[in-house]
């Protein structure tokens, strides 16, 4: 067990403690200069699943003002100072990139006898797909010498914790894909409940290896490690995670026990009841369960995002009747004793949880079953409001789905595989700017897609990740991620970095190009989005490829890669990459337009048709100006003002590349449309859905990151604040309200913050615009374009 409840209930934020980079340290000990050790608990298995604590007791002549140390663990770790939780990590990465956290613990430490204690876990072969893992190890490094008393070696004291265990996934709880964290297990009666002041002393630890940074991670010459490990560390850039109660919902139904409203609740003996809660609207936090009594007891803590009907169907997601919880859970056995409390060492994603309870001889108390939730620690700063209420829901529920799957790295989705897929998170690093104003989380994925590269040039399409999986179209939205970067962020020299890295993705590409300039059959997952006709997400190809989609994606990201090519000074390159995607054009346009539909067909053979690759050429001018918008009319309604292909040979967008159809319908002069595409987002909101899904209905997941992209659309198409030049130094404003008569935008900007109001009195808009000190740009309405300066403007005004 993990006494985070214990220790911080009623003040968890106040005792988080800032990392390194809010606190003043002392002088740093050079690179190759960590005499601290790796550690293990003696008997653990190195690559088996256990939970095990540590700690060293200390003696100090005085309270330090501050006290630096650096901490790491494979696979993860909680630290604690005399009692008080400081902190956990490390936050994932992969062996040649291990993470180390930072923290001052000065605050927490006195004059005399300190405890410095932690727990550190192995899931084993049960991790999760995101954790990258060498062997079972914990090691802490003072900043200084005066902090070298922490450091671990053979002084440090270890047990393995025989009352906790983790439970593989059972398919009666998840019958769909998942690779997320396993169930765990808490036995009480095996529980060391007091590790951390037991004055019992424990066995001494083992080590493992040196803790020293860089190059060389193994023993040294000094001879002090005892074997050769595999992590590189690094320091982490990131913040610690958000720590901090929050409601745990509302009692919805009880049975088999006397209904209560809340708890506490006591369940009599020999007695099986359920309790369900509903949170109204997902969170990702740590359930934490408080009982008492009960001997032999057993009780479930069970998570869903939905309750499902007897055919498996979600419905509305507010009906409970006739409804029961299907989903992962953790499992306590109480032991008879008082004042217990247990929570999951990882967190868990949930609306509705659910309280499973089977008594034996004895009573159990439940005194509370709280939540602690955990995220990034974004501050929302953008926002949008608009005479259409609808729409700030869509806004609220859409920053809700970005923050649910934002931690320590970007997710996918929280619930079923917390993996960072550069799909999702070319989108959600786009809402980071322009809802949150923060680049940290993205700078750490671009840097992750960059490390993940394989031996032919391509990234893995998720990363970090234990399992490899490689979509090569990712490749080229991870070059988009660092054009929407380099457009919206200041350089302080990253690209310089990454781009160059780009370019074997690019000849990799180049390889499979045919002598038609279409892109032939590739190996690996060529995904382009989950949609009818796409056999699992891989659009329609001729016996030899040809495919229109993957060749516009192609094309795309030459154009992006040309940019930053010319921006780092590689004009010939740049000129290359701009000659080759004019070719991929021309091979789409030459082969695949359909003159009668009026449309790009999927391949060649113009047997089936889809609005990602029309979309796809729009975007890029493949279809020439003059026919873009019949184009986009087409695929929006399937019945435009000429003949269109029959249902069967037609695969419409998905919720997830309905984003670049918003891109395309910009691009065609039809955002004015915009609004009027949002029926998805509106169906899911009539469904009782607090975070937005993965695809229509049905579907596995209902909270999916790629489905938040409402949030950057209503800022940079309906109020139509985007940037002008590289690293926002300019700004264009075009805003495309059709069918509201107000709105009302804020966008962070690298500067300060940009706001734009309209207003639509007797039929005709004013606009009210702020820049941030230092900005100018432009504005656009209808044909005009007047210049904006630094400051509050009120352009074109009646």
């Amino acid at each position: 067990m993990t006494p985070r409840p214990i220790v911080l209930a009623g003040a968890l934020a106040a005792l988080l403690l800032p990392p390194l980079s809010a606190q003043p340290a002392g002088p740093d000990l050079a690179h190759d200069e960590w005499p601290a050790r790796w550690i293990t608990c003696p008997g653990a298995a190195p690559r088996g699943p256990g939970v095990y604590h540590f700690r060293k007791r200390f003696t100090l002549s005085g309270a330090p003002a501050h006290f630096v140390v650096r901490v790491s663990a494979d696979n993860r770790f909680i630290l604690f100072a005399n009692g008080v939780r400081i902190g956990d990590g490390p936050y994932r990465g992969d062996l040649d990139h291990w993470r180390f956290e930072t923290f001052d613990l000065g605050p927490q430490l006195r004059a005399g006898e300190n405890t410095l204690a932690a727990t550190v876990w192995n899931c084993g072969a049960l991790a999760p797909t995101a954790q990258m893992s060498d062997q079972t190890a914990f090691v802490v490094q003072g900043d200084t010498p005066a902090e070298a008393v922490a450091n671990t070696d053979g002084s440090w004291q270890a047990e393995t914790e025989r009352g906790e265990s983790f439970v593989p996934i059972s398919h009666a709880d998840i019958s769909n894909y998942y690779a997320a964290a396993p169930g765990e297990r808490l036995d009480a009666a095996s529980y060391d409940w007091n590790w951390q002041t037991s004055p019992l002393p424990w066995a001494g630890a083992v080590t493992v290896g040196t803790g020293e940074p860089g190059r060389y991670p193994g023993p040294t010459p000094r001879g002090a490690g005892s074997g050769i490990n595999r992590w590189f560390l690094v320091p982490d850039p990131l913040p610690q995670m958000a720590y901090e109660d929050v409601p745990i919902g509302r009692m919805v139904r009880v049975t088999g026990a006397q209904p209560v409203g809340a708890f506490p609740a006591t369940i009599p003996a020999r007695t099986r009841a359920t309790y369900l809660l509903d949170r109204g609207t997902m969170t990702t936090a740590y359930p934490e369960v408080d009982f008492g009594r009960g001997r032999g007891a057993t009780i479930r803590l069970r998570y869903a995002e939905a309750l499902v009907d007897d055919k498996g169907q979600k419905g509305n997601r507010n009906e409970t009747r006739g409804r029961r919880l299907v989903g992962l859970h953790d499992t306590v056995l109480a032991d008879g004793g008082e004042g217990r409390s247990w929570s999951p060492h990882w967190w868990r994603a949930w609306r509705f949880l659910q309280v499973e309870v089977e008594t034996a001889d004895e009573p159990l108390d439940i005194t509370a079953v709280k939540a602690h939730y955990t995220g990034f620690p974004f501050t929302e700063r953008g926002s949008f409001e608009a005479s259409d209420p609808q729409l700030a829901k869509i806004w609220e529920v859409g920053t809700r789905t970005a923050r649910m799957n934002a931690h320590e790295t970007y997710m996918d989705c929280a619930y079923w595989e917390q993996l960072q897929y550069i799909g999702d998170t070319r989108i959600q690093a786009l809402i980071s700017y322009v809802s949150f104003g923060d680049d940290r989380l993205a700078r750490q994925a671009l840097d992750a897609y960059d490390d993940s590269r394989i031996s032919d040039g391509l990234s893995q399409s998720r990363y970090p990740a234990s399992l490899n999986q490689v979509i090569p179209t990712f490749s080229l939205y991870w070059i988009g991620m660092l054009h929407d970067f380099w457009m919206y962020r200041p350089d302080q020299g990253q690209l310089a970095r990454w781009v160059p890295d780009t370019r074997g993705v690019l000849e990799w590409y180049g390889r499979h190009v045919r002598p038609d300039g279409l892109l032939g059959k590739m190996p690996w997952w060529n995904f382009g989005d989950w949609t009818r006709d796409f056999v699992f997400g891989v659009p329609p190809q001729d016996p030899d490829g040809g495919s229109a989609l993957l060749t516009l994606t192609y094309m795309g990201a030459l154009r992006n890669a040309a940019d930053l090519e010319a921006y780092l000074g590689n004009e010939s390159l740049a000129r290359d990459y701009r000659r080759r995607a004019q070719e991929a054009g021309k091979a789409v346009y030459a082969r695949c337009w359909d003159e009668p539909h009026g449309l790009v067909a999927d391949t060649p053979a113009h047997a089936h048709y889809s609005e990602e690759a029309n979309a796809m050429a729009v975007i890029l001018d493949v279809v020439p100006k003059k026919q873009q918008e019949a184009v986009m009319d087409a695929v929006l309604r399937h019945a435009p003002r000429m003949p269109v292909p029959s249902p069967g040979e037609f695969s419409p967008a998905s919720v997830y590349f309905r984003f670049y159809v918003a891109r395309a319908l910009d691009h065609a002069g039809m955002a004015d449309r915009y609004l009027g595409s949002l029926g998805p987002w509106r169906t899911m909101l009539g469904l009782g859905l607090s975070t937005f899904a993965e695809t229509a209905e049905p579907t596995r997941s209902d909270d999916h990151a790629w489905s938040a992209h409402p949030d950057y659309d209503l800022l940079t198409l309906v109020a139509g604040i985007r940037p002008a030049s590289p690293g926002f130094r300019t700004v264009r404003i075009a805003p495309h309200p059709a069918g509201l008569t107000s709105f009302s935008a804020r966008m962070p900007h690298p500067g300060g913050e940009i706001t734009v109001k309209g207003t639509k009195t007797d039929g005709r808009w004013d606009f009210d615009v702020t820049l941030p000190p230092g900005v100018s740009g432009t504005f656009a309405w209808e044909g005009r374009t007047v210049d904006l300066p630094a400051g509050e403007s009120r352009p074109l005004r009646r």
